[in-house]
């Protein structure tokens, strides 16, 4: 839509280039009864917004696709990609294809996050590789689940969290592609699931020990079921516990430090200082936040 073309490049963005903050903390209060404290390392950061009009009467779709041809526009030849995982990531993966076939972009490798995003890169002839071989990545794009004021995410819903937080954190820049129904207050605010990867063996014992975690936030813990019925599997094997929050979490860092010092807990979805930019596509146009 020519209505693009009112938003800054992605050079336009001076704090973008700066990484520094990626893995620190932040400033929040905290409601939670937690065995460790809250750390307050961080200082708060200013976010920036662009908003450029487009058409009106979009569905959810359009409004990925819009947000996922806005984010191809950070990629530059040559560069070595982060590939998410998800209904708007896959737009990404399929505009990279098309501009790889017209020779528009040239010499990319993929780092994809999931198996089906592998699948799918494939299909469309993206070169792609793994970590171990390409240990730094340029840039990341992927969606997220829930996106708060301060561009903390929660992501996995998919069941890709340990594989897309593992190439997201070894990305220079991550750049997360969303529709604006995935914007909330704090996180776990949709009341949707907020997952948590757990080895198989004494799931049961982690995921009571999850709820009996978060009871003061009023959370219901469900081990994810597949089509069939049966649990599902992770691609690491793994299963997955939802963790569903009657009451947004108040302090994000204490919240995932908790979670992560479970044995047996693998990963969790909370994606905590890593989004470098946002891009929120809703009805009334395309929105850029930045840090």
């Amino acid at each position: 839509m020519a209505s693009l073309s009112l938003l800054p490049s992605p050079s336009s963005s001076s704090s973008s280039s700066s990484l520094s903050s990626l893995h620190h903390t932040t400033r929040s209060s905290s409601r939670l009864t937690l065995r460790t404290p809250s750390l307050n390392l961080r200082t708060r950061t200013k976010i920036s917004s662009i908003k450029a009009q487009s058409a009106p009467v979009l569905t959810q779709d359009d409004l990925k696709k819009l947000a996922a041809d806005k984010a191809v526009e950070y990629v530059k030849s040559g560069m070595v990609l982060g590939l998410g995982t998800g209904s708007t990531a896959a737009f990404v993966v399929a505009k990279l294809g098309e501009l790889l076939k017209t020779g528009e972009l040239k010499d990319i490798i993929g780092v994809p996050t999931s198996k089906r995003t592998e699948e799918q890169a494939r299909s469309l002839n993206i070169p792609l590789s793994v970590l171990d071989d390409h240990p730094h990545i340029d840039l990341a794009i992927d969606g997220a689940d829930e996106v708060d004021p301060l561009l903390n995410l929660v992501k996995g819903r998919g069941g890709a969290l340990l594989r897309e937080k593992m190439v997201e954190a070894a990305s220079d820049e991550f750049v997360v592609v969303a529709d604006d129904t995935k914007l909330v207050d704090g996180l776990g605010g949709s009341k949707l699931a907020m997952p948590v990867e757990v080895v198989q063996f004494c799931w049961k014992y982690n995921l009571l020990r999850l709820q009996e975690m978060f009871k003061d936030e009023g959370v219901e813990a469900k081990l994810r079921a597949g089509e069939d019925g049966k649990p599902y599997v992770t691609d690491n094997f793994n299963y997955i516990v939802d963790l569903y929050f009657e009451n947004p979490i108040k302090d994000g860092y204490a919240a995932g430090k908790e979670i992560s010092g479970l044995e047996g807990v693998v990963e969790h979805g909370l994606f905590l200082d890593m989004a470098t930019a946002v891009i929120i596509a809703g009805k009334t146009g395309v929105e850029v936040k930045s840090k």
